[in-house]
Formats: structure tokens, sequence, C-alpha cells
């Protein structure tokens, strides 16, 4: 699939902000509400856009503590890691959950109140996991960089 520079200045617009009107859309493509109603439509069945959605100020959802956990499975079968993605799935939590390589096989990204919630957080649910061999968690200090938007 290719996108043309129309294409990727309206998903760098939506990305910035998904609540603009068609009409303020096509006032800043130079194109015409309709034709900005049926790019936006080709693109989300395309699956370029999957979903909208709003962000929220981890500190004043009161879930400002973040941490990054590494996690080692027991053994690298396909039951385990199909039972552990799908548990991780479970978890509201979790934020992400990547398969990575190297010393650990999983990196979550992980928010809760504060230090107490995520102890409990690892004691009740994810430790509770099986085929867990072993966690490491780090925790964030300062955010300095997040975007959820894809350069075009």
């Amino acid at each position: 699939m290719t996108l043309d520079t129309i294409d990727k200045k309206l998903l760098d617009l939506l990305q910035n902000d998904s609540k603009q009107t068609n009409k303020a859309l096509a006032n800043k493509l130079n194109l015409s509400v309709t034709a900005v109603y049926e790019r936006v439509k080709k693109l989300e069945n395309l699956g370029v856009i999957s979903k909208y959605v709003a962000l929220l100020t981890k500190e004043k959802a009161d879930m400002a503590f973040v941490a990054f956990c590494h996690i080692k499975l027991t053994q690298h079968t396909q039951n385990n890691i199909v039972e552990f993605e799908n548990a991780v799935n479970n978890l509201n939590e979790v934020l992400e959950c990547f398969h990575i390589s190297g010393d650990y096989d999983y990196l979550l990204k992980v928010i809760v109140k504060d230090m107490e919630a995520f102890r409990e957080f690892m004691v009740e649910k994810l430790t509770t996991i099986n085929h867990i061999g072993s966690t490491h968690s780090m925790f964030m200090i300062n955010e300095v960089k997040y975007t959820t938007a894809i350069s075009m």
C-alpha cells in the first residue's frame, strides 16, 4: 500500500488532533470536505487507522507510577508463550507488552497509582501467572519523551 503526500499529511493532522472536523482538515489540506471524508474512510478500511483514543494525563488520573518489568519464562514452549500472553492481556495495569530478544523474553510497561499498588500488582497478579521464571523491574524517574504519533 502506498500513501500519497496528502494521505501522510492527513495522518499527521489526525495524530495531532483526531477531534478535528472534516471541514477543518479540508481547509488545512486544500481539499473538499467530501474528499477528506473519503480519504479518512479509505485509511480506516485499509487498517492504517485502527482506532481513535483519548490520551489521559497520568498525574491527573492518579496513575503516575510507571514501571518496566522484564519477564523471563521458565520454558519457551508454544503453550507457555500463549498462556503468558493471554494472561498479560487481561491485566489492566499493563499498558504495553513486547516479546523481545536478549536476556529476558518480555518487556511490560505497567502503570499504577504508587509503589504500594505496584507491589500489590506484582504479588497478587503478575507473579501468579504460570511459567514465569524471573522478573526484573525498573521505575520511571522522569518521562523525557512521550508520543503515540508515527512520523510520516
